[in-house]
């Protein structure tokens, strides 16, 4: 029998389920990181198709010869999808199943794909756009949250972290794309046709998601929800060893014996708070500014004096920063914790948009700017991007953490949108130029770190090596 094969029927390789059926004890790291990789694609393509618009904005902007307020639209419409998926993928991943949502995810990327690269209006281009953005509310917190309830305690933020990885891998790919595709013809043939293949690229990482979404098992603790125990132990039995996985399958039975599958479940006392957490932390994620630059970047480095070409590459380099200091996240979030990489990051974050801020009052030269933000993607990249999605993987009861999580997710495109959407119109308002020099933006979105740094620091708990349940019954008492 094949390894995919394997995978498909919810096993391990070969050599290491011999390890667990020979000494009852250990599990399989290698099943465990195989299981990731797959469901991390769903990250690989949520940071794809919104990357995606980066390079391709600026082409697509003289092309349908939009206005600030247009611009701002066609880079936020997605994100409204992103909120609507969220919110109807909770439900549908916790009655179907994490593994469905996620094949459903990948065939609206490829829909999007497609329709997105060939549009005639800007109407038609927008429809594709919150298609996608479908696909990315659903990935969005699927991929994390399955991770989670696949994963051993003592690596989950780790392997939740791979999903941060492979959300900025999609970044840096799509932006070596879109500066290659640029590299094809000058800035005709890029208004014509250039930004039309830039969207068209994300058909190909879509179609690996959707056959490989296959060959994974279904999240242990969704089948124990539905009676299906024998089905949950062998898949704890692959992760964490046969021992292991009595003990944890008897953890969850008796964790979903106290919850009531409601959403008024969270309301009760003690547990109002898990969700009050999980949206600000959602919502703080984005005010601090971090879109801003991942989908205008091209853009705010043409304004810095860049060429087109430059502006691209000098995207690419946010990109390469972003995976670099995502990489050590994944390192350090089962060492030093949650908390202290939040904090440490969001300070971080704040001097960073600080000094942008005073940068572009000033009028320093581009390099500064550049300078500061790098700086910026590093402290997010190393904290508060990977770090949000570990908890809020985390923090919500089994038996509806889907839908809670839901909510979190829902929050957080909202927020999203309004950053993606505000941008160009601040960026672009005669009085906050005149007066701020366009550093008005990055002092608002500074002013929100402050605020998730003491957020942060009064009201999240550390949650680095407690199992699932562990962190539940901490909410409950």
């Amino acid at each position: 029998m094949s390894q995919s094969s394997e995978i498909a029927a919810g096993g391990a390789p070969m050599a290491d389920r011999g390890a667990v059926l020979a000494g009852g004890q250990a599990g399989s790291m290698t099943y465990v990181f195989l299981i990731t990789a797959v469901a991390a694609l769903g990250g690989l393509l949520f940071g794809y198709d919104t990357g995606v618009i980066n390079g391709a904005i600026g082409p697509l902007k003289a092309h349908f010869g939009l206005n600030p307020q247009q611009e701002g639209w066609a880079t936020a419409c997605a994100l409204l999808g992103c909120a609507l998926g969220a919110a109807g993928a909770g439900t549908l991943s916790d009655r179907f199943g994490r593994k469905k949502v996620l094949i459903l995810s990948a065939v609206l990327f490829l829909v999007s794909a497609v329709g997105t690269a060939i549009p005639r209006t800007v109407t038609a281009f927008i429809l594709y756009r919150i298609l996608g953005g479908l696909g990315v509310g659903a990935a969005s917190f699927t991929s994390p949250m399955y991770i989670a309830e696949i994963s051993p305690a003592r690596v989950r933020g780790r392997m939740v972290s791979v999903n941060q990885f492979a959300i900025v891998t999609g970044f840096l790919v799509v932006y070596f794309v879109n500066y290659f595709i640029a590299l094809q013809g000058d800035a005709a043939w890029n208004t014509q046709v250039g930004w039309r293949w830039m969207f068209g690229s994300e058909a190909l990482p879509a179609l690996i998601l959707l056959v490989l979404a296959f060959l994974v098992p279904e999240s242990p603790r969704w089948l124990t929800k539905q009676g299906r125990e024998d089905r949950a132990l062998d898949i704890l039995s692959r992760v964490n060893g046969s021992v292991q996985a009595r003990v944890e399958l008897g953890e969850i039975q008796d964790t979903l014996r106290h919850e009531t599958g409601s959403l008024r479940q969270l309301f009760l006392p003690g547990m109002k708070i898990v969700l009050v957490i999980g949206i600000v932390l959602a919502v703080l994620q984005q005010v601090t500014g971090i879109n801003v630059f991942l989908y205008f970047g091209t853009e705010i480095f043409k304004k810095m004096g860049s060429e087109t070409h430059a502006a691209l590459l000098q995207t690419v380099v946010v990109g390469v920063v972003n995976l670099s200091f995502t990489i050590v996240a994944i390192w350090t979030v089962d060492r030093i914790g949650r908390k202290p990489l939040m904090m440490i990051g969001s300070a971080g974050m704040g001097i960073s948009l600080v000094a942008m801020g005073l940068a572009a009052y000033t009028q320093a030269t581009g390099l500064w700017m550049l300078l500061f933000i790098l700086g910026y993607i590093a402290c997010f990249a190393l904290s508060v991007g990977p770090v949000t999605w570990v908890i809020l993987s985390e923090i919500f009861p089994t038996r509806i953490r889907g839908r809670a999580m839901a909510i979190a997710t829902v929050c957080l495109w909202i927020a999203n949108y309004v950053v993606s959407q505000t941008f160009p119109m601040m960026d672009a308002n005669p009085w906050l130029v005149a007066t701020f020099h366009r550093g008005f933006p990055f002092w608002l979105y500074g002013a929100f770190c402050v605020v998730l740094l003491f957020f942060v620091g009064a009201y999240v708990p550390e949650t680095k090596g407690k199992s699932l349940e562990q962190i539940e019954r901490h909410w409950a008492r």
